[in-house]
């Protein structure tokens, strides 16, 4: 079994310099990551803050014991919902609903809860989710219906076909789209004091890639800005601002880029053997805890889709087609609360982008496959939202990008069926090419997001500011 004290000690303390606090303060924090593993919030916030109160003056522990409780406060965010009111929530979506029903829904793990200091209390998303997995389950036909109907999935589908029709050369960049983008973070007034200086990085497009092109800074709300190494694995946009009472500090950029759509015809990927001693191999076959890991039950899984002899192009296609039929897309839990994201999306059959994403490559790695991690936003007219992707490297043709999470698209051709097993729409925001990196500067409380960067990140030196503390925005522009 997964040791989830272990696991949730370490995720808590990525991104803070590490220090060796005294043996009785490290024995306080693991004690207090115990009390949030077994649900016991509320004498952990207790023993946290008091954890703080004695180490003032050491910064390092000040730090951990506040990760330890953000992470607590961020539980009571996430499940939120008593048992009256999921039984609402439900029926206003299901119609009536047994006990009995409703216990074979948690039994199962479709109706998600924790023990939270003695209470059952639900994830915020528990109905909506329920409904989404029994659809999954129950009403296949049903689904795909509602799939093939959908604007968005139309849209997709014929960009898609015409991508295919324009990808003459194996994994050129094609239909390039001109976007102009603002993004903006606002602040809730007056959650830092007046006069402090509050630190925000907005993600900035990643500019090293072929098919993400001519980014141009349009402007930026502070004159006053850093924009991160395109060698960084999250690509930001740095400003600072005074806290001033009563008035949302707001932080802004806009920008221009063309991103282009890229397909690989499986058939024409070479499939040459890998270089087992390249700088490649080694890194995107290797496990980066505790997110990309190769515990027994991961190894089992790959184990039993694939066979010993199968080569990668085999490989990823069996396990991108077990997804298909095994894991459906429901809203997830926030990633810092969550001590082992591909462990969780083995036992429960579920998860949304990122965390399919990071068992696909997980299990990709397990089999001796090179993959990394991509993300940032999907920006199709009408429909952007955060998004996570991968990209999986063939010896001899190179990165091709591979969405997990994109359902076989309602087509008789095979190839579009199929497009994102080895392709990807113009429709992208690359911000992201890997996860847990330090942010440019650096950050010196835990992160909201601690593995990947989408939204954007706020603190002060009181401490981090999470997502409830602020809100985004994305405008998008397509131009001509």
């Amino acid at each position: 079994m997964i040791n989830l004290r272990f696991l949730l000690f370490q995720t808590l303390l990525i991104g803070i310099i590490s220090c060796r606090p005294a043996r009785d303060d490290n024995q306080m924090l693991i004690t207090i990551a115990g009390k949030i593993e077994s649900g016991n919030l509320k004498s952990a916030i207790l023993l946290a803050d008091s954890l703080k109160s004695m180490c003032a003056d050491n910064i390092q522990v000040f730090r951990k014991a506040d990760s330890l409780e953000q992470i607590a406060q961020r539980i009571y965010l996430d499940f939120s919902v008593p048992e009256a009111q999921v039984i609402v929530q439900l029926e206003k979506r299901a119609g009536s609903i047994s006990r009995e029903d409703k216990a074979i829904w948690e039994k199962k793990g479709w109706l998600e809860y924790k023990l939270i200091d003695g209470e059952k209390m639900y994830f915020k998303r528990a109905a909506s989710n329920l409904m989404l997995i029994r659809k999954f389950y129950e009403q296949k036909k049903k689904r795909l219906m509602e799939i093939a109907g959908d604007p968005a999935m139309i849209f997709r589908l014929r960009h898609t076909e015409d991508v295919y029709k324009a990808s003459d050369n194996q994994g050129d960049p094609v239909m390039p789209v001109n976007m102009k983008i603002i993004y903006t973070i606002t602040v809730h007034p007056d959650v830092v004091p007046d006069g402090e200086v509050i630190r925000c990085w907005l993600p900035w497009p990643k500019e090293n890639y072929p098919r993400q092109q001519k980014t141009k800074l349009l402007s930026t709300s502070n004159v006053d800005y850093k924009i991160a190494p395109d060698s960084a694995i999250h690509s930001s946009l740095y400003m600072e601002s005074q806290a001033k009472k009563g008035i949302p500090p707001v932080f802004q950029t806009s920008f221009s880029y063309q991103p282009s759509a890229q397909y690989f015809k499986p058939e024409a990927i070479n499939n040459l053997p890998y270089k087992k001693t390249s700088y490649i191999y080694k890194k995107y076959t290797s496990e980066q805890l505790p997110q990309i890991c190769f515990s027994a039950d991961i190894k089992r899984l790959a184990d039993s889709i694939t066979n010993p002899g199968d080569n990668p192009i085999v490989t990823v296609r069996k396990i991108y087609f077990w997804f298909k039929d095994n894991i459906p897309w429901t809203g997830a839990l926030e990633y810092s609360i969550m001590p082992n994201i591909p462990e969780y999306v083995y036992l429960n059959r579920r998860g949304d982008c990122g965390m399919q994403t990071f068992l696909f490559i997980s299990m990709l790695r397990y089999k001796g496959v090179p993959v990394k991690w991509q993300s940032g936003w999907m920006v199709p007219p009408g429909a952007e939202n955060l998004h996570d992707w991968c990209e999986v490297y063939f010896e001899g043709t190179g990165w091709v990008p591979v969405d997990i999470s994109y359902d076989l698209q309602m087509s008789e051709n095979k190839a579009i069926r199929e497009f994102y097993l080895s392709g990807i729409d113009s429709y992208r925001l690359i911000v992201n090419d890997g996860i847990a990196g330090q942010l440019h500067p650096a950050k010196q409380f835990l992160r909201s997001e601690p593995y990947d960067f989408q939204r954007g990140e706020v603190e002060w030196k009181g401490g981090n500011l999470y997502f409830d503390k602020w809100d985004y925005d994305m405008k998008i522009e397509y131009l001509k």
